[in-house]
């Protein structure tokens, strides 16, 4: 499990640090912050970033819009980004706007302002067509993460890190390697936005990360997973023994 990974865009140390006090005291995670549009585009890509917080304005010249225009000219590795500005001029707001920003907030910041636009950037950067947005809409489920809110933050859950998901009742328990989640969705919903190559229903009650497997017992309709788990493996979903070839 990890915190959402933000890259903040502020060549104002003063302005800066309340920010990243402020996101790191509601479970975000800054990994890095930028003084300019050269060291932006590098932490960008050396990081893994999940959201940008740009200031437009970096030593006196408006290299934020800059930042925002190059990253868009990848749509394959572009990220969702907000603007925190003190600007208020008209044109600079037209060309920010053709960036197509999830927000476009005026300094100083208010934190729920810029932590309900972070969230709503996230949730709308990520609500693809093979994304589930759960029914109490916390949660946000693509092929490589889960996006739970839990407290005050959204929490970026890699699907390969869940051991097994439970059912219990109208709500699902996820297991991970380092934390459980509770969540409202069915069994039925979940998994068919999970990877089919890699979890897989063991009963009407359990699906499986088979990655974790470590051991299958037919006999005592059995499946031990990593760190001591356990899933029941009903006749109905038995063919999972043709799936997999090598037990660990």
């Amino acid at each position: 499990m990890q915190n959402i990974n933000v890259l903040v865009i502020e060549d104002r140390p003063e302005e800066s640090k309340p920010l990243v006090a402020t996101l790191t005291a509601n479970g975000y995670t800054v990994v890095a912050i930028a003084t300019n549009f050269k060291e932006a585009l590098e932490l960008y890509h050396k990081h893994p970033i999940d959201i940008a917080i740009i200031d437009i304005f970096l030593n006196g010249n408006p290299e934020g819009i800059a930042f925002a225009e190059t990253i868009n000219l990848d749509p394959n590795s572009s990220k969702p980004f907000v603007f925190l500005t003190s600007s208020t001029d008209r044109a600079l707001f037209e060309r920010a706007k053709l960036t197509q920003p999830f927000s476009y907030l005026m300094k100083p910041f208010n934190e729920l302002e810029i932590l309900y636009a972070l969230e709503t950037a996230v949730e709308k950067f990520y609500k693809q067509a093979d994304v589930f947005l759960g029914e109490e809409e916390d949660t946000i489920i693509s092929e490589d993460y889960l996006f739970i809110k839990k407290g005050k933050a959204l929490k970026k859950v890699l699907t390969k890190s869940i051991i097994y998901i439970e059912v219990e009742e109208k709500y699902c328990n996820i297991i991970t390697e380092d934390e459980k989640f509770v969540i409202l969705i069915s069994l039925t919903k979940i998994l068919k936005f999970l990877d089919k190559n890699r979890f897989s229903r063991t009963h009407r009650n359990f699906i499986v990360n088979t990655e974790k497997i470590t051991e299958i017992v037919p006999s005592d309709n059995l499946i031990v997973l990593s760190g001591q788990h356990k899933a029941i493996l009903s006749d109905t979903y038995k063919d999972i023994l043709k799936r997999i070839r090598t037990l660990k």
